[in-house]
């Protein structure tokens, strides 16, 4: 296994790193006085942004976790399913505090303006702060101008900010490269996350003015009890997650799942972990995070407990002098990327081998070793799960061909819509066959979706995005015309709110996303939904004004080329609409000039 410096393999220069961590951690002593202190770097292009950390229990936990904001930070969420992150509420509140700072805003956009690397750094609670500050600076500069040059941000000793879906939602984005963040061994501040308050509450004021004032010395059984605390909370995580990256199959997991509330907290980003001998293992799978997070904390023995407990609240302050030692001129970083967690040797006896030696450094048992195998092995199989949908793209492909031909067929009838509504020919049963084969195809991917079995990557991909958004656009004129050809009574609900498919919605959130149009902006496939409810209504209570304004919308949609000319056909569900409820206007030029 190869070495690298680490500023080859993380991709920034190692003076840079050393100043960074300089700057985040000579922040705190703005913490109650500044939000933020920015610096740049002589000689070079960067400028950095620090951010203090906080010695208050409130500032660390506030009522628990709630939903990202996605006014603020809108690519937070698994697109398809439309499922916001959760993201710890005490560590948001600090963030949009700074983000309401004009003096901030201002100097991150002259920055950019001139095209220097920004940088957000943090020690600590600055880590958050930092972290979301960058999530922002992606969301602000780099979605909607993908050639400004992105950000950077680098922790050292973080907490954990937000859940699965935070860390999926980066990954999808291609951002969590721009994320490094620096963990000692033993320092318990990154852990704590996975903890709930009522737990450590007493533990963690008397914990935080240690750290605040560097003494007095926190006392042996304080800090024995908050580590045994800490470390039992992240075992509980950690175990339960290996458990299902391992397809553990006995119920009793899940019912104890049931029952006890785990944690959500998840890392994201490339993690540089300190071995506390001068040397660095860098990991990128956040699963593979999560288990080091707990099995290079563990213990040969109880007598090692009130050493290692004291120095997991010590290890916090030493960052600094940790790096200086770490990145003297000959020193290199051991990376295991996924292709190398996979062979990982499963005993510690091969002191030559170089990849052994690292995991010897981190300390990890035979356990810990088939636990990141395990991780590596959850991501190929999302890789192969992808490669095996990826192959059914040609079969989508053809199906929608196969329904425009029908389309073009459809013309000399009512159209498209009411061809397949009425359903009196063999084509039209053809076509629903088509229909019915694509649904499933479809649904397929949405299931696989649910149980996170595709790759983090996968809902970004252009190539799904545009075929979802081709799909939605031929077929699911088709579902609705099925829909109110089988309707009942007036029990059964709008297409809207009772019928519509998660397939449709997902493919739409998917272009919405991407194209950072307005939630529901795209709703040009739903058209005949609207037209038959329009049709239900009576008459009266505005409907001659929503008819005039679908029939606005319908003729930008074509212009726009979203749209077919077909929906004018003489004798189509949208002509009797038109007909109905403007008679006297239907003969003026240029009212419906758009037919075909």
């Amino acid at each position: 296994m190869a070495s690298v410096r680490l500023g080859e393999n993380v991709g920034i220069r190692e003076e840079i790193i050393k100043k960074a961590c300089s700057m985040a951690m000579k922040a705190h002593k703005y913490a109650g006085k500044q939000l933020f202190v920015s610096e740049k770097i002589k000689s070079s292009s960067e400028v950095v942004f620090s951010f203090p950390g906080s010695w208050s229990v409130s500032d660390w936990f506030s009522r628990g976790e709630v939903k990202v904001d996605l006014q603020v930070l809108p690519s937070l969420k698994q697109v398809g399913l439309n499922h916001a992150a959760t993201v710890n509420e005490a560590f948001m509140m600090r963030f949009k505090a700074l983000l309401a700072h004009p003096q901030f805003r201002k100097e991150v956009g002259a920055a950019a303006t001139e095209g220097k690397q920004v940088m957000f750094t943090g020690h600590s609670l600055g880590g958050p702060v930092a972290m979301l500050a960058a999530i922002w600076f992606l969301e602000e500069y780099i979605r909607p101008d993908p050639t400004k040059r992105p950000p950077l941000c680098i922790t050292f000793g973080s907490p954990l900010v937000g859940d699965r879906l935070f860390s999926h939602a980066l990954r999808r984005e291609n951002w969590s490269r721009y994320f490094i963040n620096f963990i000692m061994k033993h320092d318990i501040v990154p852990r704590i996350s996975f903890t709930p308050l009522s737990s450590i509450e007493q533990q963690l004021k008397l914990i935080l003015s240690f750290l605040s004032s560097k003494s007095p010395q926190v006392p042996v059984n304080e800090a024995v009890m908050f580590f045994v605390t800490v470390m039992r909370n992240v075992s509980s995580v950690a175990s339960h997650a290996a458990c299902k990256i391992m397809g553990n199959t006995n119920l009793l997991l899940e019912a104890i799942s049931n029952f006890i509330e785990l944690s959500p907290y998840r890392p994201f980003g490339t993690y540089v972990f300190c071995t506390g001998n001068g040397k660095l293992v860098v990991i990128r799978n956040p699963d593979a995070v999560l288990q080091l997070l707990f099995y290079t904390s563990q213990l040969n023995s109880e007598t090692e407990l009130p050493g290692v407990a004291q120095s997991s609240i010590k290890d916090h302050l030493r960052y600094k002098d940790e790096l200086e030692e770490c990145l003297q001129i000959m020193q290199t970083v051991t990376c295991f990327e996924n292709h190398q967690l996979e062979i990982l040797p499963l005993s510690s006896d091969d002191v030559s081998s170089e990849s052994n030696s690292a995991l010897n450094d981190l300390g990890l048992s035979a356990r810990a070793r088939l636990c990141l195998r395990a991780t590596a092995e959850l991501e190929k199989q999302k890789n192969n799960y992808q490669r095996e949908i990826d192959k059914k793209m040609a079969d989508i492909e053809n199906g929608i061909k196969n329904l425009e031909g029908y389309k073009k067929r459809c013309q000399h009838k009512a159209g498209y819509y009411d061809a397949f509504k009425i359903s009196d020919e063999k084509e039209d049963f053809d076509a629903n066959v088509e229909r019915l084969k694509l649904a499933g195809l479809w649904d397929e991917i949405i299931e696989m979706l649910k149980r996170y079995e595709l790759t983090d990557e996968f809902e970004g991909r252009k190539a799904w995005i545009d075929i979802g958004n081709r799909y939605r656009r031929m077929v699911e004129p088709l579902d609705i015309a099925n829909y109110y050809r089988h309707l009942k009574n007036e029990d059964t609900g709008p297409y809207m709110e009772r019928g519509r498919p998660k397939r449709y919605k997902c493919a739409q959130r998917w272009r919405e996303h991407t194209d950072r149009m307005l939630t529901d902006e795209s709703l040009e496939s739903c058209f005949w939904a609207e037209v038959e409810e329009l049709s239900i209504m009576s008459v009266g209570l505005g409907i001659r004004e929503k008819v005039s304004n679908l029939k606005g919308k319908v003729e930008e949609w074509i212009r726009n080329g979203v749209q077919d000319q077909d929906v004018f056909l003489a004798g189509s569900t949208f002509d009797k609409l038109l007909k109905a409820h403007f008679l006297a206007n239907s003969a003026q030029p240029g009212f419906m000039n758009l037919t075909a």
